[in-house]
C-alpha cells in the first residue's frame, strides 16, 4: 500500500479537480498544455456510467470557469458504458462531444486493452465524423493491426495520439520486442506527420525523441506541425526544455480518488513498466 501512495503524490495531481487546477496552471505558465485525466475504472452499471457522463461534463465546465486554462480532456468509453452496451456508450460519448463542441473543448478518447480495440475505432470514426475537430483517439504502435488501424485514420485526417502501448498483450496480438515496438513507432508516425494535420507523439523514450526531432527538421516539418506528450510527475524538464525550444508539449495530468487502481494497472500491465516508473523517478 505505501509504494503505491508515494507514488500517488508524485504522479497524480490530486483528488478533485481544485486540487489539480494549480498544478495545471504551473505547467500552462511554462508554455505547457495539459490534458486532464480523471481517474476511474470499467463501469458495468448504468447508473455509475451516467454519473460518469456528468462528471466529465462537470470537468469540462470547471475547466472553461478558470481563467486561461490550457487544458481538454481524455476518456476512456468503459467509463461511458462500453461494457454495458455499444450503442448506449455512443449516446453517453455523443452528449459529452455535444457540450465540448459547445465549448469549442477537445476530447481524447483513450486506448484500452485490445479487447476494445475496435470498438474503440468505430466509436471513434462515428464521433469523428459528427464532431471532427473536437475529438481524437489513441492509437498503440506495438499492436500488429495498427499499420492498417493508422493508415485509415490518417486517410481521414484524425487527430492521433502515438504511443508505444502499455498492456500485457500475447505475441499473436502485439510485438513484444521494444527494438521491433520503436521502429513500428517510428513508421507510424512518419505515416501521421505525412497524412494528418498535427500528430501527437506520446513518449518518454529519448531514442524516439531524439529520432522525431532529427526526422522533422531534415523533412523541414516544423515544430508547430507536431505535439510531444508525456505524462504528469515524467521528465518535466526534458517537456520544458523542448518547449523553449519552440516544440509543442503537452502533459497528461491524472487527478481523482481511484489513484491506487490507477497504477496497480500501471505497474502489473507490463514487467516493463515496473522498472521505467523506478527509474524515471531520477531521470529529468
Amino acid at each position: 500500500m505505501k509504494l503505491p501512495f508515494v507514488l500517488a503524490k508524485r504522479f497524480v495531481a490530486g483528488e478533485s479537480f481544485e486540487a489539480a487546477a494549480p498544478k495545471v496552471k504551473a505547467l500552462n505558465e511554462k508554455g505547457i498544455k495539459v490534458t486532464l485525466d480523471l481517474l476511474g475504472e470499467n463501469v458495468e452499471d448504468r447508473g455509475m456510467a451516467d454519473e460518469m457522463v456528468a462528471n466529465y461534463i462537470g470537468l469540462l465546465e470547471n475547466i472553461s470557469t478558470v481563467d486561461r486554462m490550457e487544458s481538454s480532456i481524455s476518456i476512456k468509453l468503459t467509463m461511458l458504458g462500453l461494457d454495458i452496451d455499444i450503442d448506449y456508450c455512443r449516446t453517453n460519448l455523443f452528449k459529452l462531444l455535444d457540450v465540448a463542441r459547445e465549448q469549442d473543448q477537445f476530447v481524447r478518447i483513450d486506448m484500452e486493452g485490445s479487447d476494445y480495440t475496435q470498438h474503440t475505432i468505430d466509436l471513434y470514426k462515428d464521433a469523428f465524423r459528427e464532431y471532427g475537430k473536437h475529438v481524437g483517439i489513441v492509437i498503440q504502435a506495438y499492436l500488429h493491426r495498427t499499420k492498417n488501424d493508422l493508415t485509415e485514420l490518417a486517410g481521414l485526417g484524425a487527430d492521433v495520439r502515438l504511443c508505444k502501448g502499455a498492456y500485457n498483450e500475447p505475441e499473436d496480438i502485439a510485438l513484444q520486442d521494444m527494438s521491433k515496438i520503436r521502429e513500428a513507432f517510428k513508421d507510424y508516425m512518419k505515416i501521421l506527420l505525412d497524412k494528418t494535420p498535427c500528430p501527437r507523439i506520446a513518449t518518454h523514450d529519448d531514442e524516439l525523441i531524439d529520432w522525431t526531432r532529427k526526422y522533422t527538421t531534415d523533412q523541414d516539418i516544423g515544430p508547430s506541425r507536431f505535439e510531444f506528450q508525456m505524462l504528469y510527475g515524467l521528465r518535466q524538464e526534458t517537456m520544458e526544455q523542448l518547449t523553449r525550444e519552440g516544440y509543442q508539449t503537452r502533459i497528461y495530468v491524472p487527478f481523482g480518488t481511484m489513484w491506487l487502481p490507477y497504477f496497480k494497472r500501471r505497474l502489473t500491465e507490463r514487467k516493463e513498466n515496473i522498472w521505467f516508473v523506478l527509474s524515471t523517478l531520477f531521470k529529468k
